[in-house]
């Protein structure tokens, strides 16, 4: 079987600028979550990712990640709230 992946498109979804924040805040989250699982899998800190020892580095708070991860976590989220609004939704912060 051959898996061809077909996420929402996202290619019209204009987002105001005011969802940067909540997009930085999403990726936190996202982190937080992945390490949550990753934690209560029995996965530890280790400086290299090793599947048989169950270590990882990056299970470090969201603000130690390099660069290169949190921008992993902050297309997620980004390409979440793209998909809610080509799903026809509305982000409103509350006033």
């Amino acid at each position: 079987m051959t898996y061809i992946p077909q996420p929402i498109d996202t290619t019209g979804a204009q987002l105001p600028v005011e969802l940067l924040e909540l997009q930085e805040q999403l990726a936190e989250n996202t982190h937080e979550n992945w390490a949550l699982q990753r934690i209560a899998d029995g996965w530890q800190f280790g400086p290299n990712r090793n599947d048989e020892k169950k270590t990882h580095p990056c299970l470090i708070p969201y603000d130690q990640l390099p660069n290169s991860e949190k921008q992993y976590d902050r297309n997620t989220a980004m390409e979440t709230l793209k998909a809610i609004v080509a799903l026809g939704y509305r982000i409103e912060k509350p006033q």
